[in-house]
């Protein structure tokens, strides 16, 4: 048996890697002579049935899928030794069959960080200098001089303490903005931030908050945080923004602050169910940015999953350490403030 810091090491003979994707990236050729590389399509349940049990390292390159969870082998079956999945979020893989599984689990922590700080960033440039104002007004041809919001000085509450929601916190600090940061526990001494504060602490910083900007993982506490009783302690002028997981929020209870006018404004980048039927209410709310979940996609991205996933494989087969090991239990990777390797 291994330890909880190493995955098993390979067999003398080529391990059998299995990729569950209907576009797997071409960079997976690079293991020729290295492992024997099987495929499952998304939707293909019965190959993947059948194929699970041949893998010893699986690598879930379709991460909005839940093909996996669906398809895992029985208890007392054999299981895939490694489970890597092309996302930040493992919520989807985290189901008990796996939990209980001695099977080792990793993500893509290092891949996302910035592009995503930088997105939100954006965001809240956009919404404090009414870009969309500015578009409509261009469109109609009008000419009407407006004043808008300074960035610097004003307060945002990131909630995640992860690698993303620091990233998030660091962005935005480098514009001004004054940053609370909350995690799943307080720490005191945080070399970045001074104080990361508990989550029981959101109540009482919400109402101070000129942006909330929501980059949790999902776990059973964290699903649903924002709803009707979040939006109320907001200020009014407060915006909020969502790049964590769609069902972290209560959707129809944020559409309500909105049309309320309880919140000025809102974006949200990640949905319960995906893509957003073109009938939902959500399209049609004032004030609010509808984004498809490409907060993290940036140029060549896919080409970096497939390097990071090489990378963590040859550590593998030689028994080294792998990056990004998720602590099934918590559902995300212990994170200190040093960054990612």
């Amino acid at each position: 048996m291994t330890g909880p810091e190493t995955a098993p090491r390979a067999a003398p003979d080529f391990p059998t890697v299995l990729v569950v994707g209907d576009d797997p990236p071409r960079q997976l050729a690079r293991l020729n002579r290295r492992a024997r590389v099987l495929r499952a399509g998304s939707a293909d349940h019965r190959a993947l049935c059948a194929r699970l049990p041949l893998a010893d390292a699986l690598l879930v390159w379709d991460f909005a899928s839940d093909a996996v969870r669906d398809a895992w082998p029985a208890a007392g079956a054999r299981v895939p030794a490694w489970v890597h999945t092309a996302s930040a979020g493992v919520d989807r893989l985290v189901f008990p069959e796996l939990v209980a599984a001695p099977t080792v689990l990793t993500n893509a922590r290092g891949i996302f960080e910035q592009p995503v700080a930088e997105y939100v960033a954006g965001l809240v440039v956009a919404m404090a200098k009414d870009f969309r104002g500015t578009w409509e007004l261009q469109r109609q041809r009008r000419w009407r001089h407006r004043e808008t919001m300074r960035v610097a000085g004003t307060r945002a509450v990131v909630v995640g303490a992860g690698p993303i929601g620091r990233a998030i916190a660091r962005t935005l600090a480098a514009l001004g903005v004054r940053i609370e940061l909350v995690g799943r526990t307080r720490r005191d001494a945080d070399p970045e931030f001074g104080t990361v504060h508990q989550a029981g602490a959101l109540a009482r910083l919400l109402p101070a908050a000129d942006w909330v900007v929501c980059a949790a993982p999902l776990t059973p506490a964290s699903r649903g945080m924002f709803d009707a009783a979040a939006f109320a302690r907001m200020r009014p002028s407060a915006r909020f923004v969502n790049v964590g997981r769609g069902p972290l929020v209560v959707a129809d209870d944020l559409a309500e602050a909105l049309l309320t006018g309880r919140i000025a404004g809102a974006a949200l980048d990640v949905f319960e169910d995906e893509p957003l039927d073109q009938d939902h209410q959500l399209w049609d709310i004032p004030g609010l940015f509808v984004s498809p979940h490409m907060s993290a996609d940036t140029f060549g991205w896919q080409d970096e999953l497939a390097e990071q996933f090489l990378a963590n494989y040859t550590r593998w087969t030689t028994g080294a350490p792998l990056f990004n090991i998720v602590d099934k239990r918590l559902g995300y990777v212990p994170v200190d403030p040093r960054p990612a390797p």
